[in-house]
């Protein structure tokens, strides 16, 4: 069975989308069969895989609401072990169909499960909110990460999040679990980012990857080539970050590094 890891944090900016699409394409480099689901209206992890979210036309979206099976949606991606479960902009009106369905929060769940033991992972990117599709994701979910931008209001909305995450914990996912924050947009030349580091590591203890994403152009410059920073900048700073990351979650999880 894949392990589900949602990449949530209802402050916008924080690098959850270059974190879902980054991580993902590194599991899938270190050759675990990996998909990523695009759970954000933005649709920025579908363009930055190299699609284009205006010629999509079938999206997670009707998976949730109109009960389209998601094998039919499934996109290949330019990575061998990499593939795609693509949003658009409809994704917007997904929140207010879905108030009056039964079971409203359990249906990203229940579209997850058809093809959750054909990977070894399954990340989803969700949208800067805490609405009705991040409730879907955190439920179907196994953990979720939290990505946090090193700046000065770094933990601005986290008290928020973890209240949020307890209460799915409580009523909807039992087994939920926090896989580890992320540490973003780290600048070694600043002093701020050094104590934000400090700071969050002295609050959160073991639940804080050892792994941080420097600030880094190429990570930036990536998506306007609908390439994940592996496919753009192999030996870059952003590439490396989040290589590493894919393997500490890898070896948290017992799973084995391909060499």
């Amino acid at each position: 069975m894949g392990k589900v890891i949602a990449i949530a944090n209802q402050k916008g900016g924080v690098g959850k989308t270059t974190t879902a699409m980054n991580l993902a394409a590194s599991l899938a480099v270190l050759e675990f069969k990996t998909l990523v689901i695009d759970a954000d209206p933005q649709a920025n992890t579908t363009s930055g895989l190299g699609h284009d979210p205006k010629a999509i036309e079938t999206s997670i979206y009707e998976c949730m609401v109109d009960g389209i099976e998601i094998e039919s949606i499934i996109t290949k991606t330019d990575l061998e072990h990499l593939e795609l479960v693509p949003s658009h902009i409809d994704l917007v009106g997904a929140e207010v169909e879905m108030i009056n369905l039964e079971n409203r929060e359990e249906k990203m769940k229940s579209v997850i499960a058809k093809v959750k033991d054909r990977y070894d992972f399954i990340i989803i990117d969700c949208s800067p909110s805490l609405g009705l599709i991040t409730i879907n994701a955190l439920t179907a979910a196994n953990s979720v990460i939290i990505p946090v931008q090193c700046e000065y209001f770094a933990l601005e909305g986290l008290g928020k999040l973890l209240n949020t995450i307890k209460i799915i914990q409580t009523r909807l996912n039992p087994d939920l679990e926090i896989e580890g924050i992320l540490l973003t947009m780290y600048d070694v030349r600043l002093r701020l980012s050094n104590q934000v580091v400090d700071e969050v590591r002295m609050h959160f203890k073991g639940l804080v990857f050892e792994t941080i994403i420097p600030r880094n152009v190429r990570l930036s410059e990536s998506p306007s080539f609908g390439l994940p920073v592996i496919a753009f900048d192999a030996e870059g700073k952003g590439a490396m970050a989040y290589l590493n990351l894919a393997s500490e979650i890898a070896a948290k999880n017992g799973m084995e590094k391909v060499n």
